[in-house]
């Protein structure tokens, strides 16, 4: 993506994020139950949908594209990587925004709920593949590990998702795509809802653009470092060479007077 298709979106972001807050915070009315407590709607499941769905589903397909050896290529390794690293940000604001939410409603900051207990794990997968990149290895290698963890810690995104109807759980259903495909909210409040899909999915694709050419930059940066080390060895072995012109070339030398045994050897017939 262009430097100004990348501004652009973001300028797009910026402008549905604003007024998903100027709707949420004046426009809609507070709820008949949780009054102005309900105004979290408009941001903690859109930032749920950006993280479970969105970023560790396109880091799970590029991850499984990068796989299979038809469509190998190292975009999709860099995809993965940086729509893996905007996930682990927004489960992070996640379970705050949550958090938020539930200290009101149910009386406590944290409880072991299912979807709670199953997202928080999650967000430690997914450090953990993020750990598992900065391990040093071959550039093919490290993108295989990684690839295949991805697709490991995405199995815990369906056990997320269906959580609350598999186990007895605090946590509400689904809003708008629950089982009856009938949305329990209405009016001004399902638009606003609605813009704050699309202004953080806008968000997250504004992220991963940026992400992914910081990636490549890294890349890039790791390449030359590489290429500068190798011409300062090239250098000293030169300069080797020059200092001693009748020695024979070779990294390893053993020094005049050490045997291989460490003793002294001397020159001559006798021992």
């Amino acid at each position: 993506m262009s430097r100004t298709a990348t501004r652009g979106l973001g300028a797009a972001a910026l402008v549905t994020t604003a007024a998903t807050v100027v709707l949420g915070l004046w426009v809609t009315p507070p709820d008949r139950t949780q009054g102005d407590l309900v105004r979290l709607v408009y941001v903690h499941p859109p930032i749920a949908w950006v993280a479970l769905y969105l970023a560790f589903g396109v880091a799970a397909l590029s991850s499984l594209l990068y796989l299979w050896h038809r469509t190998r290529s190292i975009f999709w390794d860099r995809l993965a990587a940086s729509s893996v690293e905007v996930g682990v940000v927004f489960t992070a604001l996640t379970l705050v925004t949550g958090s938020i939410w539930g200290r009101p409603t149910w009386g406590v900051w944290w409880t072991w709920d299912a979807r709670l207990t199953s997202t928080a794990l999650l967000l430690i997968l997914y450090l953990g593949y993020l750990a598992l990149r900065a391990v040093p290895a071959e550039p093919s290698v490290r993108a295989r590990r990684c690839a295949v963890a991805a697709l490991v810690a995405f199995v815990d995104v369906p056990i997320v998702h269906f959580s609350v109807v598999w186990w007895q759980t605090l946590h509400q259903g689904a809003t708008v795509l629950n089982a009856n495909l009938s949305p329990t909210i209405h009016g001004s409040m399902a638009w606003t809802l609605l813009l704050g899909f699309v202004a953080f999915t806008l968000v997250f694709a504004w992220m991963l653009a940026v992400r992914y050419r910081i990636e490549v930059l890294k890349d890039a940066l790791g390449d030359e470092e590489l290429e500068v080390s190798l011409a300062e060895r090239w250098a000293e072995g030169d300069a080797d060479a020059e200092a001693a012109p009748d020695r024979p070339p070779g990294p390893a030398r053993t020094p005049v007077g050490t045997g291989a045994a460490g003793g002294t050897e001397r020159t001559g017939g006798r021992p």
